[in-house]
């Protein structure tokens, strides 16, 4: 039996973890630690409150005499570490918290794991962090896509910091014999992300007939997994991975951001027209107005730095673990869409005007 703590547990990709985990691994137990900052959200996590193997605690990563007590009395042997700083916007606005929180939170976790579980009391343990495909730069369009052993090459202070807490991981598996693996993954999308990302962006900015930012031409490519798809593969590195290495974790599927955006706008726009609840809900909604949701895209200044296409090759998550995607991208979206629209509350909740008025500003746009 493992008894787990997740950290970053309250936020979006880890939320979906929790759900995964209980579902699929109950006889488990599972603490999730989080410090609740914007991305993260305790009412997510309300159904799992309700499991006697779920415990919710609210602090931060780096506060290492909570996380020894953590480990100490839950008996934790376990950990998978969500907790991050991770919208690149918000990196280049402002970087201080992602070294902060990414690189020494990420050091102080590995720190108290190596004290607890090799220097006072050694037991079987492991320690998966969670990283990202944008450690490795950017490729060309005819470039094969990454693999395990392709070279670091970040391009924002969001992709550093990742790049960095990777090392440490690294270097914690090498030196002191840690027990430690690593996933890079590619794009998540899914329920409970934070209205920033492009997807849930692209469907709440059509809702409330606001601009749809695109970046300079809107050709830039990524690799698109759903969440559920992302937390299949960590299962699979916790049960069969081989401590001290990369695995990467992709959907083989890339899209143009601007044919995302694109089939969004399609697709809201059919369920709208033949919704007249929906319409009379989203008023604002060029869709319920009679009018497509394209009229609302709007290319901005290109992201400083902005990197041109990723793509994640996971063969050898499919060599090694027998992984495969079990989520078309088609029906991806169309759940996601659904998700929103059967969750309005959820995203109300962490939706204000301060807030959109961030969106307005950073992504230089203004309401038409």
């Amino acid at each position: 039996m493992k008894s787990l703590l997740v950290t970053g547990g309250a936020g979006f990709i880890g939320t979906n973890f929790v759900y995964y985990w209980l579902k699929n691994h109950p006889e488990d137990n599972i603490v999730v630690l989080d410090a609740l900052t914007y991305a993260g959200n305790r009412a997510n996590l309300i159904e799992a409150e309700k499991n006697p193997s779920f415990k919710f605690v609210h602090g931060n990563i780096l506060d290492e005499s909570l996380v020894k007590s953590l480990l100490l009395d839950h008996k934790i042997n376990t950990i998978v570490h969500f907790a991050a700083e991770s919208h690149v916007d918000r990196s280049i606005h402002g970087p201080d918290e992602f070294i902060n929180t990414n690189i020494v939170g990420t050091h102080s976790l590995l720190k108290i794991a190596k004290k607890i579980w090799l220097d006072e009391n050694p037991q079987s343990h492991r320690f998966h962090h969670i990283s990202t495909d944008e450690v490795y730069g950017s490729l060309k369009p005819d470039d094969p896509p990454f693999t395990e052993d392709s070279p670091y090459a970040p391009n924002s202070p969001y992709a550093a910091s990742k790049a960095a807490s990777d090392h440490l991981v690294r270097a914690y598996n090498k030196t002191y014999g840690l027990q430690t693996t690593i996933s890079n993954c590619s794009n998540n999308y899914g329920p409970y992300q934070f209205p920033e990302k492009l997807i849930p962006l692209i469907i709440i900015n059509i809702l409330h007939g606001k601009p749809l930012p695109v970046y300079g031409d809107g050709k830039q490519i990524r690799d698109w997994l759903y969440v559920d798809d992302h937390n299949l593969g960590v299962d699979l590195i916790l049960q069969k991975g081989i401590p001290g290495k990369t695995y990467n974790i992709g959907g083989s599927n890339e899209w143009q951001n601007i044919d995302i955006v694109n089939l969004i706008c399609d697709l809201l726009h059919e369920t709208l027209l033949k919704n007249k609840d929906l319409q009379k809900k989203y008023t604002k909604s060029p869709s319920s107005k009679g009018e497509h949701p394209k009229t609302l895209i709007t290319n901005v200044p290109d992201r400083l730095g902005h990197d041109r296409r990723y793509a994640i090759d996971p063969k050898l998550m499919l060599a090694e673990l027998n992984y495969k995607p079990n989520e078309l991208f088609s029906t991806g979206i169309e759940k996601n869409i659904e998700w929103i629209f059967s969750n309005n509350e959820w995203w109300e909740s962490v939706l204000d005007e301060s807030y959109l008025d961030w969106i307005d500003k950073n992504y230089h746009c203004s309401p038409k």
